[in-house]
């Protein structure tokens, strides 16, 4: 099968850490582990990765690089770990490519007006309100924490689809769409610039699964699967749904909504199933033993 499997920035640095190279190296080493099972088993794997937590953290150093150059930079520095630890997992002799991707967005997409997409670490309520007050950042709750939110316009279009595409016809084993792709905007002369805006990743994988005709797009996180009523007693993993089915629930809008609905848009698209859970679930997801999988079936 066609997979394109997205990696979650949460995925890949724990949550709650402070972000360091050995640390975020470790949590790829379980991430390619977890993909070469996959490759192993003889299935087409197109990689794509989230960044938030990455990001976030250059952002806070300052300076004068926008966010797109941020992701830019992310991409790289997540790739290369991720291209280094697939090949000392899987075959020395396959052959890798990390890409950075842009990803075209629409200028007037309302996310700009209301921005929901978490990047950086996660603070108190009393640090939270100090760096909105001194940067200017929009904050919001993530679970019992605050963390920054930006702008996450919806994408539509694929800058290097034609690329990825040659690659894969060479049988190399692709990254790219990282952090949700690199967001650009056209201006009216038919050039492109970048915008300050983190491209939800989900979305932007989702959105490649579908131009690639993936036959299954899989959501590796640090949690077990799509739970209704998360955060209750009554809490329950959703072991299979529908679209249908999970268009009647309401999830975060930072966190597990966007996976949902990515999930939800690729299984109505194109007939195959998407897969939510952690990261060292590859083949169980695949095979349906773990996590949350949505098909157009019930």
């Amino acid at each position: 099968m066609r997979l394109v499997v997205a990696l979650g920035g949460n995925a890949l640095s724990k949550r709650g850490e402070v972000l360091t190279a050995a640390g975020q190296r470790a949590s790829i080493r379980v991430a390619a582990k977890s993909l070469a099972q996959l490759l192993e088993a003889g299935h087409e794997v197109v990689i794509t990765h989230g960044n938030g937590p990455q990001v976030g953290y250059l952002a806070l150093q300052g300076g004068p690089f926008p966010l797109d150059v941020l992701g830019a930079e992310t991409d790289g520095m997540i790739g290369y770990v991720l291209q280094q630890e697939l090949d000392n997992a899987y075959a020395p002799d396959a052959k890798y490519a990390t890409l950075l991707t842009q990803i075209e967005v629409d200028p007037d997409d309302p996310a700009f007006q209301a921005p929901t997409k978490f990047i950086g670490p996660i603070y108190d309520e009393a640090d939270a309100a100090s760096l909105s007050a001194e940067r200017g950042w929009t904050i919001g709750k993530d679970g019992a924490h605050f963390r920054r939110t930006v702008p996450s316009p919806r994408p539509r279009r694929i800058l290097e689809l034609d690329v990825i595409n040659l690659l894969l016809e060479q049988k190399v084993i692709v990254i790219c769409a990282g952090g949700g792709g690199i967001p650009v905007v056209q201006k009216p002369d038919g050039t492109m610039i970048g915008v300050e805006a983190v491209i939800d990743k989900d979305h932007a994988s989702g959105f490649l699964a579908r131009a690639l005709n993936a036959d299954a797009f899989l959501m590796l996180t640090d949690v077990e699967g799509v739970f209704a009523d998360w955060g209750t007693a009554d809490q329950t993993l959703i072991r299979h749904a529908t679209p249908r089915e999970l268009s009647k629930m309401s999830f975060p809008a930072g966190s597990m909504g966007p996976k949902v609905e990515a999930a939800c848009d690729f299984a109505t698209a194109t007939g195959g199933f998407a897969a939510i859970g952690r990261l060292a679930d590859c083949m169980a997801l695949v095979n349906g033993a773990r996590g949350t999988r949505i098909s157009p079936q019930a």
